[in-house]
């Protein structure tokens, strides 16, 4: 979308269904290589437990929820996806040109 643009997948836990630790560390592997790659801005669980955050830099939407998808908490069912486009206000865009 664009240089002020970034994609925040939110993981939201499925009811009834456990985390173990071997899907956990899967998880931060994939944000690692995330990491690496430059896609990576931010992560996180919600410190209520009410899920987690990931905002991914990425050149489209699709190329975004491609990423997300490969998460292997969503791949594996552990965690649903809903992915939003995130329009940064920031002085380099000057708040999205009204400041």
């Amino acid at each position: 979308m664009g240089e002020f643009t970034r994609y925040v997948a939110l993981l939201h836990p499925v009811p009834g269904v456990t985390t173990d630790i071997a899907a956990i560390r899967a998880h931060v592997a994939w944000l690692r290589s995330l990491q690496v790659a430059g896609s990576l801005e931010l992560a996180g669980p919600f410190a209520d437990g009410s899920g987690g955050m990931v905002i991914l830099r990425a050149e489209t939407a699709a190329q975004a929820e491609a990423m997300a998808r490969s998460d292997p908490f969503v791949r594996s069912g552990l965690r649903r996806l809903e992915l939003r486009a995130w329009d940064l206000s920031c002085e380099e865009n000057n708040h999205m040109g009204m400041g």
